[in-house]
């Protein structure tokens, strides 16, 4: 296991401020930790997007996200994960999660077992 001691330092960063006396934390990391809770913390996130969204009555966020499962029991939380996002309640503070689907799954048997999975969830303001 490698530890990039920059990268931990750039997300301390993001999570807590530069001064490291706390932010309040984005609705996007609300989504990524519970997204990374659903996946039994068995994935690795590969890329995230967000992107303004609104109807005549609505306004909120659309989130693409790339998780990898790498190994067989992570391929194993990852098919779990895969089951459960469509109906999964979120508690995401002031959103709802009007809508999570899969887009894509890719699954490779060798070198070692892996899955790939990109869900997109549309978010709505609550409030």
């Amino acid at each position: 296991m490698q530890i990039d001691p920059a990268a931990v330092h750039s997300m301390r960063q993001v999570l807590t401020g530069p001064t490291g006396q706390g932010k309040r934390r984005g609705t996007w990391l609300h989504l990524l930790s519970a997204l990374m809770e659903l996946a039994d913390g068995q994935a690795e996130l590969v890329s995230h997007s967000e992107r303004a969204w609104a109807s005549a009555t609505f306004a909120g966020t659309r989130h693409r996200v790339t998780l990898r499962f790498t190994g067989a029991v992570a391929v194993a939380a990852g098919e779990g994960f895969i089951d459960a996002l469509g109906e999964h309640e979120f508690t995401i503070p002031r959103q709802l999660v009007a809508d999570a689907a899969v887009i894509t799954v890719l699954h490779t048997a060798l070198p070692q077992p892996m899955l790939e999975v990109q869900a997109e969830l549309l978010l709505l303001e609550d409030g």
